[in-house]
Parts: C-alpha cells; structure tokens; sequence
C-alpha cells in the first residue's frame, strides 16, 4: 500500500497565508483640545451607576430596567448573534476532518462476448480525511475573520451603548417626574388657596363691598390653577407609563421613597478633555472596530483577485466484500487538489476592491462624526451648566422678592389701601415664578445626567 499523502499535507495546512489587509493609519481627532469654557478637572464619569444616582427610589428604577427592558435584551442577543458569527467564521481556518462510510450492491451486464449474462457486485469503503479545505493563501479567510471579530466587539459596544442610554432614559423620565409631582402640588396649593379666597370673595360681592371685576379676576386665576392640575395629573401618568415600558413590567409597590428637585439626585460630574472620549464613549469605539473591520474587509476583496486552492483528501480502507474490508491490502487514498485562477470577471474583482475601499472611507467619516458628537454634545451640557446654575440662583432670589410683594400686597388689602387686584397679580407671579423654578431645577438635574451619558459614564 503506497504511504497516504495527508500526513504530509498537514503542515500545509497548518501555514499561514500572507495578509493584504491594509496599513490602518490613526485617525486623526476632529475637535478641539479643550472643552469650551471651564471644564478641567479630573474624569468623574466612570463613577459606577448606583454610585452616581443618589435618589434610593430612582436607583431602584435603574436597577429593574437593567434586568428587564426588551431593548436591552436585543442588544445582549445581538451580541450572542455576532459571537457565534464569529465562531463560525473562525472555523474557516481549520481543517474540517470527517468520517465517510459507504456500501454499494449493483447489477449490471457482463462484458461483450461473455455467456455470463448479469454480474452482481458489491463494494464497501471507509475514509476518514478533509473535506473541502481552503488554503488560507493570501489571507482571505483571515481577513473575513478580522471582519467578524471586529463586528462582534462592535456589537458589544452597541449594547454598552444602549445600556448607558437606557440608564439616562430612565433617570430623565423619572426627573420629569419628581418635577411633576412638585408641580402638581403646587397647583393644588394654589387651587386650594384660591377657592377658600374665592369664597370669600364670593360673599363681598353678594354683599356689595367688592366690584363684579375683583369676583372675575379670581375666577380666573382659580380656574387657571384648576387647568394646571388637570394637565399635570395627565402628565404624570404618561411619565408612569414611560417607566412601565422602560422597566419592562410593573413597578414594584414598595418602591422607596423619592427626593425632591432641591436635594441632591444625583453627583457633580466633571469632563476632563476630550481624549478621554475615545475610550470612554461606546459609539465611538463602535465606530472604532467597524473602521478596522472595513479595512480587514479589502483585504478580503483584495485577496479574491489571486488563485485559490482547495484541497479534499482522505485515507481508508476498501473491499469488493464486507468480510475482507480491513484486511491487508484493502488501503485506499484520495488526494484532490482544486486550483482556481481568476482570469476574466468582468470587472467584479476590482469593483469589490473599490466597494470595500469605499466602505472604508465611509466608515472614517462616521469614525470622526463620532467624535464630533460626543464633544459637542459634552461641550453642550457643559455650557447650560453654567448657564442653569446663574439662572436658578436668580430665579430663588425672584421667588423670594415675589413672595415679599405676595405678603405686603395681602396686608395692604386687608388695610383697605388697594384691590385685590393687586393681591391677585402678585399671587399669580409667584406661582410662576415658583413653577419656573421647579422647571430649572429639573434642567439641571437632567444635564448632569446628559453630561454623565456624554462622557460614557456608568459602564
């Protein structure tokens, strides 16, 4: 029995083929080196999530829609998709080695000129070798698993994406809501306030000591104020309903307590330099490996343009009869190269060279709006923060004026000296004033959450 050429093959197949993926050249940072404004100190945005939300109610929240939002699910399931992707494509460098087996029983004419008539015949086999294995020459197969390593950690970062904006999702909505809530029982102070006062009022009129003008004036900031609520009330139920979604069921009724708007919600975050955006924020390490895998992906292009070679061979064992199938001198082997030598495609070759250059390009231009918008939007949230900070000690030095003006208005009238126009003007200024100041601490809770997503902080 001649010697079975697999063994000597092994080496061959085990060699690496050259790779033509490209040089991939850093990509240079399209913004600024600074942050506009104020924005040195040291990176506070990699604090963990149950650190950076204070409000026990509001990490509990985050902790359910971690655990159950569809949204988030997807992701993970993208990911476990694009691992086994990856696996799949990784095999592609390895031999695959099988097992064959086969018996064939037939019955055919005897040769010219016999008086044998029909002969019988039977025959058994068993192999065991390669099937169809490509030799990874000029690193095709090598190449196309970059690809789908790079789009696997891609994915991955796509759903630290998706957590890191869940997690803001959920804390804006719930702002939104505490917000509404000290709104609601503003407006319900407000219209409480108002109809006792309207009582009254009521009563001066049918006595004659107060015009019809000061009864429809109050009519209407009651009425105002009753609007108010009914808008607030639906508003929070939309809000609630947000948090049912996000959460992904139910929320749990011993949930605990929540904090109002002028207590601490959440930590001071502080932004650093942009640099630390290329390696904090997901999306633009996303953008980062779908680069390095468009670039993998000419290599790939470029590689259809050389011969390819694929191999099938395999060494068994071989008998007209069963009984004689391992016997000596039953040895059989099979060796069968396959060469393909690219001469005339019509130009596909080469467009898929220049698809995949493009593709590059393409993936580059995203690569830097990445960038891009991961500075602006810090560069964003750090300029209305300055900007909320001025106006909310304003707006309390204008709630406490309007209160002052509330006070001496009531005891002016009381004494007789004005309407209650002027009563009824100051009140209504400072329940917007008052409504304006909930509005601004709401702001500034929710940027210092924008300001933590923007940085890619949490993960």
């Amino acid at each position: 029995m001649r010697k079975s050429p697999v063994p000597i093959l092994a080496l061959a197949f085990l060699t690496g083929g050259c790779s033509l993926i490209p040089q991939l050249d850093p990509v240079a940072s399209p913004v600024a080196n600074n942050f506009p404004g104020k924005s040195a100190g040291v990176v506070s945005a990699d604090i963990a999530w149950q650190k950076f939300f204070t409000d026990p109610r509001l990490r509990k929240l985050v902790e359910i829609s971690l655990a159950n939002n569809r949204d988030l699910r997807i992701a993970a399931l993208n990911v476990e998709q694009s691992r086994a992707q990856y696996a799949i494509s990784r095999g592609d460098l390895f031999p695959a080695i099988g097992i064959a087996s086969n018996a064939q029983r037939q019955r055919g004419l005897g040769p010219p000129g016999s008086s044998g008539g029909n002969i019988e015949s039977s025959s058994y086999a068993v192999s065991v070798g390669l099937v169809s294995y490509e030799l990874d020459l000029f690193g095709k197969i090598r190449s196309m698993n970059t690809v789908a390593l790079e789009t696997y950690f891609a994915t991955d970062e796509a759903r630290v994406g998706a957590q890191i904006a869940l997690v803001a999702e959920v804390a804006n909505q719930y702002l939104t809501e505490r917000a509404l809530r000290e709104q609601l029982a503003l407006s319900q102070q407000t219209y409480d306030g108002m109809n006792v006062a309207y009582g009254i009022m009521k009563q001066r009129f049918d006595a004659g000591t107060v015009s019809e003008l000061d009864l429809a004036s109050m009519e209407v900031q009651r009425q105002t104020a009753k609007a108010d609520l009914a808008t607030f009330q639906q508003r929070i139920t939309e809000i609630n309903n947000s948090l049912v979604f996000l959460a992904g069921g139910a929320l749990p009724a011993n949930l605990p307590n929540g904090r109002t708007l002028d207590q601490a919600l959440v930590a001071e975050v502080r932004a650093g330099v942009p640099s630390d955006l290329l390696y904090r924020r997901p999306d633009i390490r996303e953008a980062e490996h779908q680069l390095r895998a468009a670039n993998a992906n000419i290599g790939a292009a470029r590689a259809t343009m050389f011969p390819s070679i694929t191999l099938t061979a395999s060494s068994g064992t071989a008998s007209h009869s069963l009984n004689q199938l391992f016997a000596s001198g039953t040895g059989s082997w099979l060796f069968s190269p396959q060469v393909n030598i690219p001469i005339f495609q019509g130009g596909q070759g080469l467009a898929y060279i220049k698809a995949a250059e493009a593709g590059k390009k393409i993936s580059i231009a995203t690569y830097e709006k990445a960038i891009q918008t991961g500075f602006r939007e810090v560069a964003d949230s750090l300029a209305a923060r300055s900007g909320l900070a001025e106006r909310i000690t304003a707006t309390e030095s204008l709630v406490a004026a309007q209160q002052k003006r509330t006070d001496l208005a009531t005891a002016r009238y009381t004494k007789g000296v004005d309407s209650y126009f002027e009563v009824l003007t100051a009140t209504l200024d400072l329940y917007t004033a008052r409504q304006s100041l909930i509005r601004l601490r709401l702001a500034r809770s929710i940027n210092s959450v924008n300001l933590y997503k923007a940085l890619g902080g949490g993960w």
